[in-house]
């Protein structure tokens, strides 16, 4: 879905439709820290060719398969799509409407939203776009006592496309069907809400890099990671000579949104630094305040969820819930003593 070529010069694409605010997304490692505990590895292509070769990984006993199409495999500019579908069925979920794995895409409309041009070329690369999320399969395992579970499914099952008659033939609508698992964690609202400066990245690469840091920073002050382990995170087939000159493109024109990044090249450190742009607290959700938790509450969490940094779950919490909780305090615990029982330690 990408149709123009990327000017290293300018860090962040032009805003071209100015009138989006923050919307949701990021279903897929939203979805993953409930199936696989963990499983941070990434299931879209960062390239721009066709990746056609399945990928495998493994950890804990646990292991992911990502089967692509003979078209490719998914790329993230292929999720904008889900993101689009996701933050329509959240704004009616907010609304008390009722919802449906189906979702009908106004191909302009959706454009816009991610901030691509509207010539032909563009309505075209939709078309290409939903072929490969129908076409990838995730296959994985889940271990339940001394059980294992396969399980395999798609992002989106069955895609209908309308086109214009005419010279253009231009593409008018399509609808979506999402498949169980992707609608399933939007009703329990496992989601992430992203910057909209998300779709002005202009590289593949930036907009993985910022996924990583809004799930693991997220509203913390600041989150330090390995560049190895980084690199591996985002999933990127690039050396780590490259990755490391991605990096200090990212440091040097400081246009991340949400997070200032550093980088310290004799330890090979990665420093993501919160610009305060996140909500803090007290969090307002839909109107509602949530107010700052007790500090023996989060003594309580620790209990509740061993070798869980509670600050990380409080922030998963706060944006899974939906209406205050009578007691917010032992609503929090409650939510970690079901994280600890359902995923156990990190």
């Amino acid at each position: 879905m990408v149709s123009e070529t990327p000017n290293s010069t300018v860090p962040l694409l032009p805003d071209r439709h100015p009138q989006h605010d923050l919307f949701i997304c990021d279903v897929a490692d939203a979805v993953l820290k409930d199936v696989m505990a963990h499983m941070e590895h990434p299931f879209y292509s960062l390239s721009k060719k066709p990746e056609t070769t399945v990928r495998r990984y493994e950890h804990n006993g646990n292991w992911l398969e990502i089967t692509p199409s003979v078209k490719g495999l998914a790329t993230i500019y292929d999720k904008d799509i889900l993101i689009y579908c996701i933050s329509q069925i959240m704004h009616k979920l907010r609304n008390g409407e009722e919802v449906s794995p189906r979702v009908r895409i106004n191909s302009r409309d959706l454009l816009v939203f991610t901030n691509r041009g509207t010539a032909g070329k563009d309505y075209s690369a939709l078309c290409e776009a939903v072929d490969r999320l129908a076409g990838t399969r995730i296959s994985t395992n889940i271990r339940t006592g001394d059980e294992e579970q396969y399980d395999t499914f798609g992002l989106i099952e069955t895609a209908s496309i309308r086109r214009k008659h005419g010279l253009d033939g231009r593409l008018l609508w399509c609808e979506v069907k999402l498949s169980d698992w992707v609608f399933s964690a939007i009703r329990a609202q496992e989601v992430l809400t992203l910057h909209k400066d998300y779709f002005r990245l202009r590289k593949p690469i930036e907009r993985r890099v910022y996924e990583i840091a809004r799930k693991h920073c997220g509203r913390q002050p600041t989150w330090s990671v390995g560049l190895e382990l980084l690199l591996k995170k985002a999933g990127s087939k690039s050396s780590l000579k490259e990755f490391r000159r991605a990096l200090r493109h990212l440091v040097e024109h400081d246009h991340l949104p949400d997070y200032n990044v550093t980088f310290d090249e004799e330890t090979d450190m990665v420093t993501f630094t919160n610009r305060g742009t996140l909500l803090s607290d007290p969090v307002v959700v839909d109107h509602l305040v949530i107010p700052t938790l007790s500090p023996d509450t989060y003594h309580e969490a620790r209990l509740a969820a061993p070798g869980w940094d509670v600050r990380v779950l409080e922030q998963e919490w706060r944006e899974w819930v939906n209406e205050m909780p009578r007691n917010p305090d032992a609503a929090f615990i409650g939510f970690c003593k079901k994280v600890f029982q359902k995923r156990g330690r990190p």
